[in-house]
């Protein structure tokens, strides 16, 4: 677990799926736990295989008080066994339309939208629905997709990325919430050589170090860099660039 200050840590699993522990308040982003395995796509689209398990299972989480989802249309951001958690979490934040086709605690959020949550103790805790652009353009091709920030009164700022391949998103939540205090970034070079000729969809590790710079992250905890064969770069091609950049002290790698 990376215990980053006594209001945060960030315990991550493998993939996308990390648990976020903010403000007293508990989140999980985009839930992977399924065992490693093909999943098929309809209409002659490329399938994805995952390659590792979780280091975890549902039932080790205990109470979680919402889902970060940054979307639900690909299996390597929400699974079987991540669909069969959403039932028992009171709350899951996502985009309009994947709360329309998820249903029950499931809430859409539209950029910048807000909800706040309540603090044990007192307080609250604000979620603010970013923007995320999943491949090289915004046609959303690859469906729509939401980055969430965290912020609260005496808490630390943390922007979650979501599948997100684009600085330009990253510059707008900079320049709202900018200097953040850690960003939990979606990296690994996602590619799939039928779509968008094989661009990146999501960050790739140079890219992750220029977003670093741009949010001016003090601490960067990177999640979606392993456990499924289209992820073309992971650990050693992170610390690499971000040694490059000269941020490697920013760089909070482990996997619980």
């Amino acid at each position: 677990m990376n215990q980053i200050s006594d209001q945060l840590s960030v315990q991550v699993f493998g993939g996308p799926t990390a648990l976020i522990e903010y403000g007293g308040l508990r989140f999980l982003t985009d839930p992977t736990f399924d065992e490693p395995g093909h999943y098929p796509r309809p209409n002659g689209r490329p399938g994805l295989t995952k390659t590792a398990p979780s280091s975890a299972n549902p039932a080790d989480l205990g109470h979680l008080d919402a889902v970060l989802l940054s979307h639900d249309e690909h299996p390597d951001n929400l699974d079987h066994s991540g669909r069969k958690l959403l039932a028992d979490v009171p709350l899951t934040l996502t985009t309009a339309s994947g709360a329309g086709r998820l249903g029950g605690t499931a809430r859409g959020l539209e950029n910048w939208e807000t909800v706040e949550l309540d603090r044990p103790g007192g307080g609250v805790v604000t979620v603010t629905a970013a923007p995320a652009v999943h491949g090289p353009s915004a046609d959303k091709v690859s469906g729509d997709v939401v980055g969430f920030v965290l912020t609260g009164d005496g808490l630390p700022t943390v922007y979650v990325s979501g599948d997100n391949a684009s600085l330009d998103v990253v510059r707008q939540v900079a320049e709202r919430f900018g200097p953040v205090d850690t960003a939990v970034l979606f990296a690994g070079a996602p590619r799939l050589k039928p779509v968008f000729d094989g661009a990146l969809l999501v960050l790739d590790s140079e890219l992750a170090a220029e977003a670093t710079h741009i949010l001016g992250a003090r601490t960067v905890v990177p999640v979606h860099i392993d456990s499924w064969n289209h992820f073309t770069e992971g650990r050693d091609e992170l610390v690499a660039a971000f040694t490059s950049a000269g941020l490697a002290d920013r760089l909070r790698l482990s996997r619980a």
